[in-house]
């Protein structure tokens, strides 16, 4: 969970400590508790349960509770584990001097640029979503020289800071209107004065129809689906690399 969040609701008397698991490990594999809290990380292993990372930072976790394999449809089961009892999660992270897990992003997702900087896509996106007018953000730059990405305006703080200003329209209007535009375009600025330049958005696509299930852009937990949104977007993100 952001930490701006955990903030907001520890301000309301609700402490929120975050955990990790993975479907394959049966049960939670690091905690926060009350004895041992750091904002921001995923907390330590618990009993039983051992983490570390690989070297291109690959979350590797080993303990009783990670599943043998993966039961295949003869019968017989595909290891999940290396022969040491080590389970690859497809994460990536990091493991402090105290012991606490920090997640960066999913391995698969990780943007490798034509300079050969990882960028995590999530930590990019997820810093453009602290502007109100942004409720969903798309980046995109694989073996690319720089970042793009596809925004989406968030419905209702979109019309309310529309209506503030005087302006009316669709979703889709608003999304053309030169000073919603200047307004996401702060947005953006001011998003990469926290990021390094490497993980910084140089242009952008304003979009005014919100991504959903339905239409395809997110899973039904709404995680974005990556190579779809590619795909319908394909033109706007090329478009971008040639304006």
């Amino acid at each position: 969970m952001p930490p701006d969040v955990v903030r907001f609701w520890a301000g309301l008397g609700i402490v929120i400590m975050d955990a990790w698991r993975l479907t394959e490990t049966t049960g939670v594999c690091t905690t926060n508790g009350p004895v041992g809290f750091r904002l921001g990380s995923v907390g330590r292993p618990i009993g039983g349960m051992e983490v570390r990372t690989a070297a291109d930072g690959e979350i590797e976790v080993r303990g009783r509770t990670v599943c043998e394999g993966y039961l295949r449809a003869d019968g017989s089961v595909e290891p999940a584990t290396d022969a040491d009892g080590w389970f690859a999660t497809g994460d990536l992270g990091r493991v402090d001097e105290d012991g606490f897990l920090w997640l960066t992003d999913r391995k698969k997702e990780m943007i490798v640029t034509s300079t050969g900087k990882n960028v995590s896509p999530a930590l990019v996106e997820n810093t453009l979503k602290e502007h109100p007018l942004i409720g969903q953000a798309l980046v995109h730059g694989d073996g690319r020289s720089y970042l793009v990405a596809l925004l989406v305006l968030d419905a209702e703080p979109a019309a309310a800071w529309a209506a503030r200003h005087g302006i009316e329209g669709t979703m889709q209007e608003l999304a053309g209107h030169p000073d919603v535009r200047a307004e996401v375009e702060r947005a953006v600025a001011e998003a990469n004065k926290h990021l390094n330049r490497s993980e910084q958005v140089k242009k952008f696509s304003l979009l005014g129809e919100e991504w959903s299930p339905e239409s395809g852009e997110l899973t039904p937990s709404l995680k974005l689906r990556r190579r779809e949104i590619h795909h319908k977007y394909g033109q706007i993100l090329d478009g971008l690399y040639t304006l």
